[in-house]
């Protein structure tokens, strides 16, 4: 496993926005897979993507697909562009390095970063790389622990059962905290790789979102691959919904959390 501790340089540059602020115990939190940047229309469009976080009113945003000085985004830094956009604090992780630039997940954040890391998982055959952010967060006053991760779009059943059994070790270890979960899963919710998730953690959309929870594709969604999870004891899922746009190929997923 790699780690890479503590690059929170962007906090330093950006003040954190005032937004109203949500009852003391109840956080909200948005994971979108946000494909560098670019929309379905072809434009890259960060402020957009901005709106839709401030709009949400995003406590916590779990970002997958961020590209940092590659390239095809005009070697753009989104994750410190984001920040700056949003007002909000950000973490952000390489997992590979592409076009000259760095690829990989990010957090936007309005609470203080009490210790952050990235595990890059296991991999049985050649293919990119993929991590898992652990961000521990102060949540006024409470610490809870935010995971956000991309996991590998191929199916392999052996490496799925690596991936379940690391996340099962992140969530075992944050003890007593609370704990989120978010990310691209690239699964449906009755594979055998969610359904191992599902034993040591639980879907939010299953308990309280309505409909089918469908995030891809984007105009016509068929698949529910995006998910928040939440630690069954110190958790409760209020409202979940999915936000219509067109500024990725994938559905931003929205939940509304009570902590307990």
């Amino acid at each position: 496993m790699i780690y890479s501790f503590f690059r929170l340089w962007p906090l330093l540059l950006f003040p954190v926005a005032a937004v109203a602020q949500a009852p003391a115990d109840t956080i909200r939190v948005l994971s979108y897979n946000i494909h560098h940047g670019e929309g379905i229309d072809g434009v890259l469009d960060l402020e957009r993507i901005a709106k839709l976080i401030l709009d949400a009113k995003a406590d916590i945003v779990g970002l997958q697909e961020v590209d940092r000085a590659v390239e095809r985004s005009a070697k753009r830094d989104i994750p410190a562009e984001l920040a700056k956009l949003t007002g909000m604090r950000v973490y952000f992780d390489k997992n590979i390095t592409h076009q000259g630039g760095e690829y990989g997940n990010a957090v936007l954040t309005r609470f203080p970063i009490t210790s952050a890391k990235n595990t890059h998982l296991k991999q049985l055959a050649p293919g990119e790389q993929r991590g898992v952010q652990q961000v521990v967060l102060d949540v006024r006053g409470r610490e809870i622990l935010f995971i956000n991760t991309h996991i590998d779009y191929r199916a392999n059943p052996a490496e799925r059962v690596l991936d379940a059994e690391a996340l099962q070790q992140m969530v075992t270890g944050a003890g007593k905290r609370p704990v989120v979960m978010v990310g691209d899963f690239n699964a449906v919710p009755t594979s055998p790789f969610i359904t191992s998730v599902k034993t040591f953690i639980a879907d939010a959309w299953a308990i309280a979102g309505e409909g089918d929870g469908f995030t891809i594709p984007v105009k016509k969604p068929t698949r529910r691959i995006d998910y928040v999870f939440v630690s069954k004891e110190t958790v409760v899922p209020v409202r979940l919904e999915v936000i219509k746009s067109i500024a990725s190929d994938h559905l931003p997923l929205f939940a509304e959390l009570r902590l307990e």
